[in-house]
């Protein structure tokens, strides 16, 4: 093999990541596939998602990168991704933090919520059924100072939550933000608005 076909490879093993598989309940199958296979198959497997909010009443929100396969240029999730093969969830929040916005946090710092079932069709081919890993932490530092992955995150923003609120009573994708079930958001929002002092 080539330097430029190895390079080739391990950049599509990276883009496309080993995943384990989950039955229905959102147990472990011990099947592990590519994530493209698990998201061409409907194949159930876990995500984390990560929330910060500041207690200035904002969350964090990124913006996905143009070449993303599912939901391109809209407003999203702090930081969200795939729970790699074997990987704990903790642990993938912790790189995912790191990877897409150049965070360092210490895992006292992050405070696990749920874990939340969600089915998705987000575009054709592509079905989306994950069990989410939330968790929430405090944004201490400026998002001037974070480092964004340009593969993954083309921009940030902090958004008042009464601000989303007034976003949400419009269909979100058509505001340029990634559409998420209205009791998934409620929950988020309460147990914010709760930590907020």
């Amino acid at each position: 093999m080539t330097a430029n076909a190895l390079f080739y490879f391990n950049a599509n093993i990276m883009a496309d990541e080993l995943i384990d598989i989950l039955n229905e309940h959102g147990e472990a199958t011990e099947d592990v596939r590519l994530k493209s296979e698990a998201h061409r198959l409907g194949l159930y497997h876990a995500s984390v998602h990560i929330w910060f909010y500041t207690q200035h009443k904002e969350l964090l929100f990124q913006k996905r990168a143009e070449n993303k396969d599912t939901y391109p240029g809209l407003w999203d999730i702090s930081v969200a991704g795939h729970i790699s093969a074997g990987e704990n969830p903790k642990t993938s929040a912790i790189r995912e933090i790191q990877e897409e916005i150049g965070l360092s946090i210490m895992d006292h710092e992050l405070d696990f919520l749920k874990i939340y079932p969600s089915q998705k069709r987000p575009a054709p081919g592509i079905i989306d059924n994950e069990f989410h890993h939330i968790y929430l932490s405090e944004l201490k530092t400026p998002i001037t100072e974070l480092t964004l992955q340009k593969e993954e995150v083309s921009d940030i923003q902090l958004l008042r939550i009464e601000e989303f609120e007034e976003i949400r009573k419009r269909p979100l994708q058509n505001q340029g933000y990634v559409p998420h079930d209205s009791e998934y958001l409620d929950l988020i929002l309460k147990e914010i608005t709760n930590r907020i002092e």
